[in-house]
């Protein structure tokens, strides 16, 4: 587990480190043709300044200490600013700031077993730092391989859109925020054994891989095609319906059942025809 350390500040050690440094000059210069004990006090002055002077260490903002002694986890110092630690202890720096991962374009194959192109954009930053520091072997690493594990799983999960499943009740298409957040889910359960927080996941790139592209587009292009025909029948139909009606309700004119046929041949032709249909004038009495 985590452990968060409160050193004390390093401001006393650096001016005590100065003084005995000032001292070890002072003793050195006077006492090398004098007397060889301030030569030797001058050497244990310059030796417990640079000792003291390692037990300094400098945090910057959102940066952090991982602290071992001899092998064993002390601690971690997550404060900024100048600090003094056992002289002996051994330090790894971990960055706090949150990174942007842009994964590489991966060729996997949807649901149907369509191959498709997908690339995400992740943001994550380290949540603790024992678990990155000693859980995993180096975490950056880890990330970009747990990452492009879990963007395959997800494009294997769902398929690219509902043209072939239509009872799907998600796609990589258009399953918008309920797409990014079930891949955020499956981040963080992956990296949290290394203590990576995700602080968000996108989908930057979808699409069909090129050897598939062109069908999959005519075939998106006829299915919207069909749809606007089926559209465009349904609103002749009703007019046509709603015509016949009329005519009869208001007692314009009576149809026998050929008439009433020809009629809607030839509004269905009118209504549903894709270029404008000419008219043609019968001079005679409507049946001749």
């Amino acid at each position: 587990m985590e452990k968060i350390l409160k050193p004390m500040s390093g401001y006393i050690t650096l001016v005590i480190c100065l003084i005995l440094f000032a001292a070890s000059v002072y003793l050195f210069i006077n006492g090398v043709d004098q007397n060889i004990t301030f030569v030797v006090l001058a050497l244990i002055c310059f030796l417990s300044s640079f000792f003291f002077l390692k037990g300094l260490m400098i945090i910057q903002p959102n940066h952090s200490r991982v602290l071992n002694f001899f092998g064993k986890y002390v601690g971690t110092v997550k404060d900024n600013g100048l600090f003094f630690i056992n002289p002996l202890y051994s330090s790894q720096k971990i960055s706090l700031r949150s990174e942007n991962l842009q994964g590489q374009t991966l060729k996997v194959n949807d649901k149907m077993g369509n191959p498709i192109e997908i690339a995400v954009v992740i943001v994550w930053k380290v949540g603790d730092t024992y678990k990155a520091a000693f859980d995993v072997e180096r975490y950056s690493d880890f990330v970009k391989m747990q990452s492009e594990a879990a963007v395959r799983h997800l494009a294997m999960s769902f398929p690219y859109d509902n043209l072939e499943d239509d009872h799907a009740p998600i796609t990589l298409r258009e399953g918008g925020d309920k797409i990014n957040s079930i891949l955020e889910q499956e981040l963080t359960d992956r990296l949290s054994k290394a203590g990576i927080v995700i602080q968000e996941a996108r989908i930057s790139h979808l699409a069909y891989a090129s050897e598939i592209a062109g069908a999959m587009l005519q075939r998106q292009q006829a299915t919207a095609i069909v749809a606007a025909r089926t559209k465009i029948v349904e609103g002749a139909v009703g007019m046509v319906d709603l015509a016949l009606k009329k005519l009869s309700e208001e007692n314009i004119v009576e149809l026998d059942d050929e008439r009433k046929a020809a009629m809607v041949s030839n509004l269905m032709v009118v209504l549903c025809g894709e270029k404008a249909a000419t008219p043609i004038l019968n001079a005679g009495t409507l049946y001749n």
